[in-house]
């Protein structure tokens, strides 16, 4: 993950979300127009907002198997709530192994800011805010939140509603992101937690073998406005797995668990 972060985000304490992106939000889904990064990634398994012609999804995902390798295993309780095992997968990330703040998930985020097709808005029209739970206890707290799409730069995969599976544009330098958020309304991305750690001198802290869960919340607003206009969240749950049982249940998709969800923060 590469970005600068913007000067202006909008404050945590300022999100008041109207009644129009507080609505029901639909689990497993799929995003439109398809998993535009990466290659070869499966869609669906989404928590999705759809609201004033915009998309947002989130999910969790299994980023390292037994072998190191992702997976397209999501672990839905089909309520918002994506369980994985807590603890460091046998080798994380080429750029820095054996890492002890690599967990084996990572988190998918997807924004179409037209996504009906009719609006005819691109990614930059909107505010967002991207807020990451550092609490893994029966607590809140979101460090740092930020705008993911309004930055300087940022290695997002970015089209339109016709981008295919893994076809999604990376661009090169700041001048070519600003060009490609103004010129097009999808961009999608796959997070680790490990990432924040060392942003811009965060207090982020993320431990990977905490128990307990972590919600993350996307949210839309009103350009220059506190207005939000979409939004959806989503719960990771990091549970122990007996020592007993191999790395393969890494993504305890044959264990049957169902993490708990946060109380949604006020």
């Amino acid at each position: 993950m590469r970005f600068s972060k913007h000067a202006a985000t909008i404050p945590a304490l300022a999100l008041a979300l109207s009644a129009g992106a507080a609505s029901a939000l639909t689990f497993d889904d799929y995003v439109t127009p398809d998993v535009i990064a990466g290659d070869g990634i499966d869609n669906g398994g989404f928590t999705v907002n759809r609201q004033n012609d915009i998309e947002l999804g989130l999910r969790g995902k299994l980023r390292f198997n037994e072998n190191n390798n992702p997976e397209d295993t999501f672990n839905s309780d089909g309520a918002g709530t994506y369980t994985f095992r807590a603890g460091n997968p046998p080798t994380g990330f080429g750029f820095d192994p054996n890492s002890p703040t690599t967990p084996v998930w990572n988190f998918d985020w997807s924004v179409n800011s037209d996504h009906v097709g009719t609006s005819g808005n691109a990614l930059d029209a909107f505010d967002y805010l991207l807020e990451l739970d550092t609490d893994p206890g029966a607590g809140t707290t979101f460090a740092s939140p930020f705008d993911p799409i309004n930055q300087l730069y940022a290695d997002h995969a970015i089209g339109d509603n016709g981008t295919g599976s893994g076809a999604g544009a990376v661009a090169a330098d700041a001048t070519e992101y600003a060009t490609l958020i103004a010129a097009n309304n999808v961009a999608q991305n796959s997070w680790s937690y490990e990432f924040f750690n060392d942003a811009g001198g965060s207090t982020f802290g993320f431990d990977p073998n905490a128990n307990g869960d972590y919600l993350i919340r996307l949210t839309a607003f009103e350009k220059g406005t506190t207005n939000a206009v979409a939004s959806t969240e989503i719960t990771i749950s990091a549970v122990p797995v007996p020592a007993a049982l191999p790395l393969l249940l890494a993504g305890l998709g044959g264990l049957g668990l169902v993490g708990r969800r946060k109380r949604k923060a006020a």
